[in-house]
């Protein structure tokens, strides 16, 4: 089996927590998922089976698109709603929707982010959350991601009884993206505590919502046909240059060699008898030499 599952994965469940199900389910041992997923988050979540898991890193670098609700009012110790709160400042009047867009759009393009404590970035070879479940802190490492796009889409909501106010929001954004402590950084622009109340992820590597599969689909589907839920390798890199091998040339990338070609895209995806055989990339004297090799996809 070699390919991506694109699977919908369900609230309250991590990433590993897929990938040891579908283990068991497909009696499969190739098995990796493209990007971790928190479990107060469901959505899109490509898992990558046989040949597949060597093209992980490749996925994960892809661009996400999320949909979710922003709070404000209220800050947590983990930026979402499963935290203890930590600040709270009432909202009771409502703020206009004009200033929501400005601070939205303000965001698009180069933004800086410190990742959340609650999170699995490692700092001295130990994860963040591991710092915060001991009560500890450290210095965490400033990164730099991209907003392509973020909008309100829907109408505030002022909330009289717990005075807060809610919006839902639409972002678009590169890898790396804490879309939890986006929010937080909306509240500050606002000078508002704030936390992300809820979160969906709806494109990743290119599968959209729509294309996912469950787990109970998957259950369902594993004793027919695999093609009802998974997607080829042949589909997942369709946006590549295809070169077709001839026997002598197959032979040659067999063995890890160059091949010479009549295309001229840094990277291309070599086929033999249909099927992607290997990515090849442009070197500086014209050639084209292994990057990843799939020779086993069938």
């Amino acid at each position: 089996m070699n390919g991506i599952i694109p699977l919908n994965k369900e609230l309250g469940m991590t990433s590993a927590d897929c990938v040891y199900k579908l283990r068991k389910i497909l009696h499969e041992r190739r098995i990796g998922h493209t990007g971790t997923l928190d479990p107060q988050v469901d959505g899109v979540l490509p898992i990558c089976v046989g040949q597949a898991t060597k093209l992980v890193n490749m996925l994960t670098d892809s661009g996400k698109e999320y949909i979710g609700e922003i709070t404000l009012g209220y800050s947590t110790t983990t930026e979402d709603r499963e935290g203890d709160v930590v600040e709270k400042i009432p909202v009771t009047e409502m703020i206009s929707e004009a200033t929501i867009d400005d601070i939205l759009n303000g965001f698009v393009g180069s933004l800086q982010q410190v990742p959340p404590m609650y999170s699995a970035v490692k700092v001295n070879g130990k994860k963040l959350y591991e710092y915060a479940r001991a009560g500890e802190t450290v210095e965490r490492p400033i990164r730099t991601i991209e907003i392509n796009s973020f909008k309100r889409t829907s109408q505030l909501r002022l909330d009289e009884e717990n005075q807060t106010i809610s919006f839902n929001f639409d972002v678009e954004c590169s890898k790396g993206t804490y879309v939890r402590t986006l929010a937080v950084q909306v509240g500050e622009a606002l000078n508002l505590p704030s936390h992300m109340s809820q979160l969906t992820r709806i494109k990743s590597a290119g599968i959209t919502l729509s294309e996912t599969v469950s787990l109970n689909e998957i259950e369902t589907f594993k004793n027919n046909n695999q093609n009802d839920y998974l997607i080829s390798i042949e589909e997942v890199l369709s946006k590549f240059t295809e070169y077709e091998l001839s026997d002598e040339q197959y032979d040659i990338v067999k063995h890890g060699g160059f091949i010479k070609t009549n295309t001229s895209d840094q990277k291309i995806v070599v086929k033999y008898n249909k099927k992607i055989k290997a990515i090849y990339q442009l070197n500086e004297f014209g050639k084209y030499q292994p990057d990843i090799m799939l020779l086993s996809n069938e």
